[in-house]
């Protein structure tokens, strides 16, 4: 298989175990096991620890265990354990979608910009791929006229994001349903990666349904890094047909084989008291908008935003800044993690996440400040030097 480079994993594997302020992240701050059983109120937490460090490390069911897919299928309406599909992560999940479904030569449109995967993944396997651009002219919203006019009679896949990784941009029930209809006329089948379902804001936009639960061939991509703040479990899932979850189990035995067992365990147990969780979220979702309304308008001289309707991502433009690369690693220097636009095709952006703890997202958005000021001002010095020519 021949790939491009996934520039934005290179980029955070070189700097996130080493800033002190990493508020790019893309999902809620992390949990500890202990701290997850203690934030769903289960009895016992010593107990439930106990009794998986007791267990023997055995291969886990091929699938995930009919237990964790019972409870995945019972978020979604008229899904049945067979037609999910346990993987490691949802970008396994995705992997195995693309490549169950898309042969070359297929037309794929897919939401841009995104995770890279989205993209690189179909342009891999040879697919002809068309970008429905995100854009801040349109304000980080979804132009749904412009999707139907890039579906053709051709297209085989449409892939989607919402909330939207990297803007923010959000799909409601009645926009999903517009998709649906499009995808239909087509015949295409509709990626739907939903790694920040049910990340809503307190008195935010409404949580829309799912979407294979709007149109039949329609497959839903889920994970317990964004949401959950699990990400160390290394779990996901897809929520599909029964004919195509064996599709992808058949392919994944090339890949995985299997979920990790204590992963299963623990996310069984966090799937089902997910409001507790989301309860969690909301505390940290709701102090940090606050804080990033200060902080962007103490400083909207020098940056802007366009908050995110619901998840947890948004773009920074960097005002008189066409690329931020250098600033993302100067930043990154004095310990603040800010992703630079460059690897969704936003040069003149950062990637902000508004899930890490309260006080260290504050502190970051201050440090943030001082270090973009002083890298336009140094900028502006070098601009006002005058250039030497050696006779």
């Amino acid at each position: 298989m021949k790939i491009e480079t996934f520039a934005l994993e290179r980029w955070m594997t070189k700097w996130e175990l080493l800033v002190t302020h990493d508020i790019a992240e893309s999902g809620i701050s992390p949990m500890s096991v202990r701290e997850m059983l203690e934030v769903t109120r289960v009895d016992d937490p010593d107990a439930i620890i106990a009794e998986a460090m007791a267990d023997r490390q055995l291969y886990s069911e091929a699938r995930g265990t009919k237990a964790l897919r019972e409870i995945i299928a019972s978020t979604y309406d008229g899904v049945s354990a067979d037609d999910i599909l346990v993987t490691t992560g949802a970008i396994e999940a995705n992997f195995l979608v693309y490549n169950a479904l898309l042969d070359a030569g297929d037309h794929v449109v897919v939401t841009t910009p995104c995770y890279q995967q989205l993209v690189s993944v179909p342009r891999s396997i040879g697919c002809e791929v068309t970008e429905w651009r995100v854009t801040p002219e349109s304000g980080f919203v979804f132009d749904l006229d412009e999707l139907e006019r890039l579906v053709t009679d051709r297209t085989k896949m449409i892939v989607i994001n919402s909330p939207h990784n990297p803007t923010g941009a959000y799909l409601g029930q009645a926009e999903l349903e517009r998709v649906a209809q499009i995808a239909d006329s087509a015949g295409a089948w509709v990626l739907s990666d939903e790694a920040y379902r049910w990340l809503t804001h307190p008195g935010g936009a409404e949580q829309p349904a799912p979407m294979r639960d709007i149109y039949p061939r329609a497959v839903s991509i889920g994970t317990m890094s964004k949401f959950f703040g699990m990400p160390g479990l290394r779990l996901g899932w897809l929520a599909a047909t029964a004919e195509l979850a064996e599709q992808c189990w058949g392919l994944r035995d090339y890949i995985s084989l299997s979920p990790s067992k204590l992963s299963d365990r623990f996310a069984q147990i966090a799937i089902a008291n997910r409001a507790c969780i989301q309860a969690r979220n909301h505390d940290i979702i709701g102090v940090n908008l606050e804080t990033a309304r200060r902080w962007f308008t103490e400083n909207g001289d020098i940056v802007s935003w366009h908050e995110p309707r619901a998840g947890l991502l948004a773009m920074i433009h960097v005002h008189d800044l066409e690329n931020t690369d250098e600033l993302s690693e100067r930043l990154a220097e004095s310990g603040v993690m800010l992703a630079p636009g460059s690897a969704f095709g936003l040069p003149e952006h950062l990637r902000i996440g508004i899930g890490q703890q309260p006080e260290i997202f504050a502190e970051g958005l201050e440090r943030a400040a001082s270090v973009i000021r002083q890298y336009r001002r140094e900028r502006r010095l070098g601009a006002l030097q005058p250039s030497s020519t050696l006779g």
